[in-house]
């Protein structure tokens, strides 16, 4: 893997080079574990919504993605309706897709199930632990195995690769270059951190 040198001297992972954005995102939250149901179920619907577009056409989107859906609280994202579906389909803000808008909405309608069952979101989706690093790969066991299940539990748009990059940014996996300065600080998050 290459590395970019930043602003402030540092090497970090040569795809935060993109956009300045990129930056604060990759140093602050990428690869840090997470064990919030509402965080991990916002990625899940974002990485959703970035499939077939930028990472960063989201991430700048984020914050209007936040207010159109509820904060992306799960129970009020389940209750959307087709007044809904209509307002997030004229809202400039998002990406105005029918189908990942559906998705979405059914995808939260299916974790309150998860929820239901497993406890939470997050005892659900840390099974699915990456234990294969390094490499960038944009699938993995892990991922195939996540996504796989969730198809057969009646989520949309949780393709492997859309898994993969959820686990990436959720820190199921620390994909960041050996020699990038968040590396370390990844490892150590993941070592302190408690799996649900």
């Amino acid at each position: 893997m290459s590395l970019f040198t930043g602003p402030d001297g540092r090497p970090r992972c040569a795809w935060c080079a993109a956009t300045p954005g990129y930056v604060a995102y990759h140093d602050r939250e990428w690869g840090f574990p997470v064990a919030d149901d509402r965080r991990l179920f916002e990625k899940l619907c974002l990485e959703g919504f970035q499939s077939g577009l930028s990472w960063r056409t989201i991430l700048e989107k984020r914050e209007n993605f936040r207010a159109a859906f509820a904060g992306f609280e799960i129970a009020a994202v389940a209750r959307f309706g087709e007044a809904d579906i209509a307002r997030l389909l004229a809202d400039a803000g998002i990406v105005r897709h029918r189908g990942k808008i559906e998705a979405a909405i059914n995808n939260a309608q299916r974790a309150l199930d998860l929820i239901a069952e497993q406890g939470s979101l997050a005892a659900y989706v840390w099974r699915f632990e990456d234990r294969v690093v390094g490499g960038r790969a944009s699938t993995s066991p892990a991922s195939e195995a996540m996504s796989k299940d969730l198809k057969k539990r009646g989520w949309r748009f949780v393709g492997p690769t859309t898994v993969h990059a959820f686990h990436q940014a959720m820190g199921l996996v620390n994909d960041h270059d050996p020699g990038c300065v968040t590396h370390a600080e990844v490892e150590a998050a993941r070592a302190a951190f408690r799996r649900p």
